[in-house]
């Protein structure tokens, strides 16, 4: 088993990005996604994982399942030395998912280490922020977007009663059932290797599942997200398909604002995915950026 304490200890040199540049999430995702060479490369206050794969480079956590990357630490002149000379001249650079604090000083100090990297805009994950009550949270909607969606609660609660969010650490199967009972990409998207790898991250990650039920108490739909201080960041959500005509995408979420809103907490960070409902529930785009270049 690969041993990630040379990681632990150092927080992301870009806020707010979550449990993805850190040893927890990472050690989950090479366990059951990783192939290639694993270098873990610490100098003092600075830290980098990188993952070679034949003549390429990338940091550790593919694109499609780490919604961030970052170093962790402050120190990143003698880490991106320590790269450079790890990885073998000609080796080609791509480093995926980088919020705008952390490209910029990647990109300064490989060009310091003698690499010269191209910055590119690639993605955007969505960052919805809160103000301190639920009631308020409503009237920062439009118009529209807010009696659509008082009206989508109100028949949720007519049907089948008063939505619950309920957590519950044990409700990995459901979740995984629901997904898979989506139609097209979506419910093909949970092989049982990714099943495994969900189920690795509530066990060893931190995930957490947030449950949504009836008046009755029956499971309508899931998130499954993970929580820091300050914010929620949903990774992923499912839901009974043949609730399909309660709207249960919607209250699932806008439920889940309204539990995060009454945590404390001051975001929802919807991650990577260019849903609309995203930009409709008043979420900005957070630009990322890929570094790329030849050692």
């Amino acid at each position: 088993m690969t041993d990630w304490s040379e990681l632990g200890g150092l927080t992301a040199l870009a806020p707010h990005t979550g449990p993805f540049p850190h040893p927890d999430f990472l050690r989950t995702w090479w366990s059951h996604r990783g192939r290639g060479e694993l270098l873990q490369v610490r100098v003092g206050a600075g830290a980098l994982a990188i993952v070679v794969d034949g003549e390429v480079a990338t940091l550790a956590g593919e694109a499609d399942l780490t919604d961030y990357h970052s170093p962790l630490g402050g120190d990143l002149g003698e880490v991106a030395t320590a790269v450079v000379a790890v990885v073998s001249p000609g080796c080609r650079l791509v480093f995926d998912s980088l919020p705008i604090e952390a490209a910029e000083e990647m990109l300064k100090h490989f060009s310091t280490a003698g690499v010269a990297l191209t910055m590119s805009e690639h993605a955007n994950t969505m960052v919805l922020n809160l103000p301190e009550d639920p009631a308020a949270y409503l009237e920062t909607l439009e118009a529209k977007q807010r009696h659509e969606l008082r009206r989508k609660r109100r028949r949720f609660q007519e049907q089948v009663g008063i939505p619950a969010l309920r957590r519950d650490q044990g409700a990995i199967g459901d979740f995984v059932a629901m997904h898979r009972g989506a139609p097209g990409d979506k419910g093909e998207f949970m092989t049982a290797e990714m099943e495994a790898f969900f189920g690795s991250l509530v066990d060893d990650a931190g995930a957490v599942i947030d449950v949504l039920v009836d008046g009755a108490g029956h499971s309508i739909g899931a998130a499954f997200g993970f929580e820091d201080d300050d914010t929620y960041y949903l990774y992923n959500s499912a839901f009974d398909p043949e609730c399909a005509a309660l709207s249960p995408g919607i209250v699932l979420v806008t439920s889940l604002i309204d539990s995060v809103i009454t945590s404390g907490r001051k975001r929802v960070d919807f991650l990577k995915g260019g849903e609309d409902y995203k930009s409709r529930l008043g979420a900005r785009a957070r630009p990322l950026y890929v570094l790329e270049g030849v050692t």
